[in-house]
C-alpha cells in the first residue's frame, strides 16, 4: 500500500536547493551598543555614510549564500526604507539628505549577482506601541497599527521587484494573506498562519538529526509555531527548517563582540548539522555604524565559502536511481571520507532506514547508517580507500528515488571511528542548542527509533563527542514509550550506557531522554544505538 507523504511546493523545492542565506541586522541599536533599539538615539546622528549594498552582495558572494534576507524592520521600529507610514526611518536621517533607501540598493546588488532578496518586516514595533506579533493594548490602537503594517508591508513587497522570502519574527497576527498572495504568491513565509518553512528552535544553526521536513496538519507548526520537534516523517504538510545563526555572539554589531567570530571549524560544524541535515543555513550579517560588514566578519564568511566549496565543489563519483540498492563504481581504489545522500524530495521523504557499504577490493565494509535523507544527507566517515559504494535502503515509505549519491575525499578530520561494524544507529545528535537558555542544562528530547529496530533484543544507548573524546552530555533518565504507554522495566543502566530491552515490532517505539550537559561543555556529539 503506497503512503501519502507530504511533498513541497516548487517553491520550497528551490528554497532547499539555495542550501545557504545570510541574514542582515542593522538597526539605531548599533549606536546603542545593544541588541534591541530603546529609541534613545536622535535620528539626526544616524548616519551610515559607508553603507555599501555592493559590499554587503560581495559578502554573500564568497559565503556561498544564494539569498539575502534584509531587516527592513526590527523590533524598535526604525524603518530602512522611504515609508509613508510614520517618522521613524531612513528617511529623517543625515544619511544620503534623507533621500536614501537601503532595500532599493539592495534589490539592485541582488539583481546584479543573481541573489534572491528576502524581507525581514518585524510584527512587533515598539515605536508605533505594538507588541509581539503585533498586539497593540487597545482596539484602537489595535486598528491603527494594522493598518500602518499592511501599509508597510504593500511597500516592502510592491516595490523591490521579486521578493524570495518574508520574515514574520515572533508570529504574526494582523491579517495579511491578501498582501502575499497579491504580491508575493511565490515566496515561502517564515511563521505566521501563512508559514511555508519553520524555524528551528535555537539560534545556533544546528537541525540535530533526525530533521525531518514533514510536519502533522493538526501540530501547531502547522499553525507556524513549528520548531525541529515537531518533525514527523509521515506529516501531512512539508514545512522545512531554516537555521539562522550568528557569525558574532549577538544580532546586531556592538564594541565589545569582535572576538566572539565564530571559528572556522564551528562553521563546518554548522555547515554539517544544518544543510548536512537537510535544512537550510541563515548566516547572520552585522554591519557597523558605518553600514559596512567588519572585515573580521567579512574575511570568515568567505573562508567559510571557500571551504565548502574546497570540500564539496568535484565529487569523485555520483550517481542517482530508484530502488531499495543503488551501487557506483569509483574507477579504482579511491580515498574518501565523505559521502553525500539526496533524496529527490519532489517526491517527500521516502527513506526511513539506509545504510552504506563500502567495497575495499576484498569485503564489503559498513560505512555509515541512518534515517532521514531529504534535500541532503551529509555523512563524515574515517577515511577509506574503496572501489565501490553500495547504497541500501532498509526501510522506506515508497520506492525510494535517489537524486545523487556522491563520495567526496575533503582531507578534513573526520570524528567517527572507522568502519562501522557493529550494529550501531545513529539515534540523534547534541550539541549546545540543546542546553544554551536553560540554566539547569537539562533538555528533555523525544526521538522516534521505530525505524531503527530490526529484531526484538536488547540495545544499548549511549553517547560520544564528536572530536572523539569523553561525552560531555549523559542521559538523566530514559524512557521506553511503546505505543504512548512507559515501560521502565525494560529499561537499565550499564556503566555510562543505558541497556533497552524491546520485546517486539509492530508498534511506535519512542525514547524519552532526559539530556545533561555538564558546565562548560560547549561541543557537539551523537547519540547512538547499538544492537548487543
Amino acid at each position: 500500500m503506497t503512503v501519502k507523504l507530504a511533498v513541497p511546493t516548487p517553491q520550497q523545492v528551490e528554497w532547499h536547493n539555495t542550501e545557504i542565506g545570510m541574514f542582515i541586522h542593522w538597526a539605531p541599536n548599533v549606536y546603542q551598543d545593544q541588541e534591541y533599539d530603546d529609541l534613545s538615539t536622535p535620528l539626526d546622528r544616524i548616519n551610515p555614510s559607508e553603507l555599501d549594498t555592493e559590499q554587503w552582495a560581495s559578502v554573500a558572494e564568497s559565503l556561498g549564500a544564494k539569498y539575502i534576507v534584509m531587516v527592513a524592520k526590527h523590533v524598535g521600529g526604525f524603518c530602512m526604507w522611504q515609508t509613508d507610514t510614520c517618522e521613524y526611518g531612513v528617511k529623517n536621517t543625515p544619511w544620503r539628505d534623507g533621500k536614501g533607501d537601503v532595500l532599493r540598493d539592495l534589490s539592485e546588488s541582488c539583481r546584479k549577482r543573481g541573489l534572491k532578496l528576502g524581507i525581514y518586516l518585524s510584527p512587533q514595533d515598539i515605536y508605533n506601541g505594538a507588541q509581539l506579533a503585533g498586539r497593540c493594548e487597545t482596539p484602537e490602537a489595535q486598528e491603527k497599527y494594522n493598518k500602518i503594517y499592511r501599509t508597510q508591508l504593500e511597500e516592502v513587497l510592491s516595490r523591490y521587484g521579486e521578493i524570495f522570502e518574508v520574515w514574520f519574527d515572533g508570529g504574526q497576527e494582523i491579517e495579511v494573506g491578501d498582501l502575499l498572495e497579491r504580491y508575493v504568491p511565490n515566496a515561502v513565509y517564515f511563521q505566521s498562519k501563512h508559514a511555508s518553512i519553520r524555524w528551528v528552535g535555537n539560534e545556533e544553526g544546528i537541525a540535530t538529526y533526525p530533521a525531518w521536513s514533514a510536519v502533522r496538519a493538526d501540530s501547531d507548526a502547522a499553525r507556524g509555531q513549528g520548531t525541529i520537534q515537531h518533525s514527523d516523517p509521515n506529516g501531512e504538510i512539508w514545512m522545512p527548517m531554516e537555521c539562522d545563526a550568528r557569525i558574532r555572539n549577538t544580532w546586531f554589531w556592538n564594541t565589545k563582540n569582535e572576538s566572539t567570530v565564530k571559528s572556522l571549524d564551528h562553521l563546518m560544524e554548522l555547515y554539517y548539522r544544518s544543510v548536512g541535515n537537510g535544512a537550510v543555513l541563515l548566516l547572520n550579517a552585522n554591519p557597523d555604524p558605518s553600514g559596512r560588514i567588519p572585515e573580521p566578519d567579512a574575511r570568515r564568511a568567505k573562508e567559510f565559502g571557500d571551504e565548502v566549496r574546497q570540500r564539496f565543489a568535484h565529487a569523485l563519483g555520483e550517481t542517482g536511481g530508484s530502488g531499495h540498492t543503488l551501487d557506483m563504481d569509483l574507477g579504482g581504489p579511491t580515498k574518501i571520507d565523505h559521502i553525500v545522500i539526496r533524496e529527490d524530495i519532489r517526491y517527500g521523504e521516502r527513506i526511513r532506514s539506509y545504510e552504506v557499504l563500502g567495497f575495499d577490493g576484498e569485503r564489503w565494509l559498513k560505512l555509515c547508517s541512518g534515517t532521514a535523507v531529504g534535500h541532503k544527507r551529509i555523512e563524515r566517515i574515517a577515511e577509506a580507500t574503496l572501489h565501490k559504494l553500495r547504497l541500501n535502503v532498509l526501510k522506506a515509505a515508497d520506492e525510494p528515488r535517489i537524486a545523487s549519491l556522491a563520495a567526496y575525499y575533503t582531507g578534513a578530520a573526520t570524528v567517527f571511528s572507522p568502519n562501522i561494524q557493529s550494529e550501531r544507529k545513529k539515534v540523534g545528535e547534541w550539541g549546545p542548542e540543546l542546553f544554551i537558555y536553560k540554566k539547569d542544562r537539562k533538555s528533555t528530547e523525544t526521538y522516534d527509533i521505530g525505524d531503527l529496530i530490526d529484531d526484538a533484543g536488547q540495545y544499548a544507548l549511549y553517547f560520544d563527542n564528536a572530536d572523539g573524546g569523553a561525552s560531555g552530555v549523559r542521559a538523566e533518565s530514559v524512557r521506553l514509550l511503546l505505543n504512548d504507554a512507559s515501560y521502565p522495566q525494560f529499561v537499565s543502566r550499564v556503566e555510562d550506557r543505558y541497556r533497552i530491552n524491546i520485546t517486539g515490532l509492530g508498534q511506535r517505539i519512542r525514547l524519552e531522554l532526559e539530556l545533561y550537559c555538564e558546565p562548560g561543555n560547549d561541543g557537539f556529539g551523537n547519540i547512538w544505538l547499538e544492537k548487543l
